[in-house]
């Protein structure tokens, strides 16, 4: 048996990696969406057929500025999508890399349940931070930048209902 060339052996240890993060994800969303007894629950029966699926899909929670996927693993995105969509941390994402291109595509699969507070812009150690009933949420520098926020501003934020613990939140608007 002859050895592969060093080259392909990486690249095949990447695609075992990969198809291991595909398949702990997927076993994720199993379990999230069946029973003890296996059914599902909830879910349409129709699913989108495997030959329109591109590429490694991967599914993760946003923590307010990345998606951490099911390994822990950060997978950076656009500020100005999670700024534009206002997700809130705790939103289930699913990422799509296209294995020829190499693009990410992120969508919004999951989001979780949301409450509106205004708050005030505050700056400190070089960092925005909007508080609001006591505490301070940081907020991505695409929806600063966006808005033009400077301290002393009036925003509607969002952020998650159930979450106290939530240390980012989503500028929705400027007062």
């Amino acid at each position: 048996m002859s050895e592969l060339p060093e080259k392909q052996l990486r690249r095949l240890q990447k695609i075992l990696s990969d198809v291991e993060t595909s398949v702990a994800a997927a076993n994720e969303l199993l379990l999230s969406l069946t029973g003890d007894d296996g059914k599902l629950i909830g879910v349409p029966t129709t699913v989108m057929p495997a030959s329109e699926v591109s590429g490694v899909v991967i599914e993760g929670v946003f923590n307010g500025k990345e998606m951490v996927g099911p390994d822990g693993k950060l997978h950076g995105m656009s500020p100005n999508y999670a700024s534009k969509s206002k997700l809130v941390e705790g939103d289930i994402l699913k990422l799509t890399v296209d294995e020829e291109t190499g693009k990410l595509i992120y969508k919004q699969i999951g989001p979780v349940p949301r409450k509106q507070v205004i708050g005030t812009v505050v700056r400190h150690d070089g960092t925005t931070y909007i508080e609001a009933n006591g505490k301070e949420y940081r907020v991505l520098l695409a929806s600063v930048t966006y808005f033009g926020l400077t301290p002393g501003d009036q925003v509607s934020i969002i952020i998650p209902a159930d979450n106290p613990d939530a240390t980012w939140a989503a500028v929705d608007t400027l007062m």
